[in-house]
């Protein structure tokens, strides 16, 4: 039984036309992930636009959706940073405002050794009573957690997983191999739908997904299929690609929340240095939900 959920949406953050948080909008957005397919919510992470929410909206943010489907589903806040005096004060702020769970990616820009992510890591789980998700994203950071490293951070009781982004399978089969009767159990979710299938097949736990937003439903089923029914969870992942290729053919929340706006979903624009998706990009998102069966209005 995972800790976190098996079907986690990495939520975008709807704002209002003239850029305002849209705290009635988020609400309504965790709601429909939820009646769709999602039993975890992922709240301030990249695709929420963390890096452009001021303090006071992310606390906001997370006690609405909190306030809206913590009954029914767990609600994962992102609390990392690359200070690690601001993600052990995020983090117990975020225990004070509610979260189940805190999604703590590694350091970016600044580079830190092992052995600094590893102290990093520790401190900020020290902070908490919570659960901690690791995430590997070296795209995005440009560095990567080592496989000794998150071997080493699976002993540590609250460190109960990892978001794995970094598109290597093989390694992500080593991880799961190596953490089996970590003490607090540890979760393998794919961080990229891409990788959904195949870190599944591997023994991964669960997704945390983007295209979830469009196809939640989809996706909760081909999670559910992968140990009764491979070939059918195949198809459903295979179907789905061309959906994910859409959804990052722009920078990312661009293309789902010009989807999410077209469906009349909350959602709203992007914040600078992001810009909205062209009209020709949410084009191409429709055209793979035709391509995968999914209807829409």
């Amino acid at each position: 039984m995972s800790t976190f959920g098996r079907v986690g949406t990495a939520m975008v953050t709807p704002f209002t036309p003239d850029g305002g948080l849209d705290l009635d909008g988020a609400q309504r957005l965790a709601t429909h992930l939820v009646d769709h397919g999602t039993d975890m919510v992922v709240v301030h992470g990249t695709t929420g636009e963390s890096p452009t929410l001021q303090d006071a909206e992310m606390w906001d943010l997370l006690r609405a959706v909190v306030d809206a489907v913590g009954d029914r589903a767990h609600v994962m806040m992102g609390t990392g940073s690359n200070d690690t005096r601001k993600a052990v004060w995020s983090t117990e702020k975020a225990t004070e405002a509610g979260a189940d769970s805190m999604l703590v990616v590694s350091p970016y820009y600044n580079k830190p050794t092992q052995r600094g992510l590893l102290s990093h890591f520790r401190r900020v789980a020290e902070a908490t009573d919570k659960p901690v998700m690791l995430y590997d994203v070296p795209g995005r950071t440009s560095r990567e957690i080592a496989l000794e490293t998150i071997v080493e951070l699976a002993q540590v009781d609250n460190i109960a997983g990892i978001k794995d982004a970094a598109g290597d399978p093989a390694k992500t089969s080593e991880i799961v191999g190596r953490t089996a009767g970590a003490p607090g159990g540890f979760d393998v979710l794919s961080g990229s739908d891409e990788y959904n299938l195949p870190i599944l097949a591997v023994g991964g736990t669960g997704v945390i997904s983007v295209a979830a937003h469009l196809a939640g439903d989809q996706i909760a089923e081909m999670v559910r299929l992968v140990d009764t029914d491979l070939p059918k969870a195949r198809q459903i992942h295979n179907d789905l690609l061309p959906l994910v290729r859409a959804l990052f053919s722009e920078a990312s929340p661009g293309p789902v929340k010009g989807a999410l706006n077209r469906l009349g979903l909350p959602a709203g624009p992007v914040r600078g240095p992001l810009v909205d998706a062209l009209p020709s990009t949410v084009d191409a998102v429709f055209a793979a939900l035709d391509h995968a069966g999914i209807t829409h209005s």
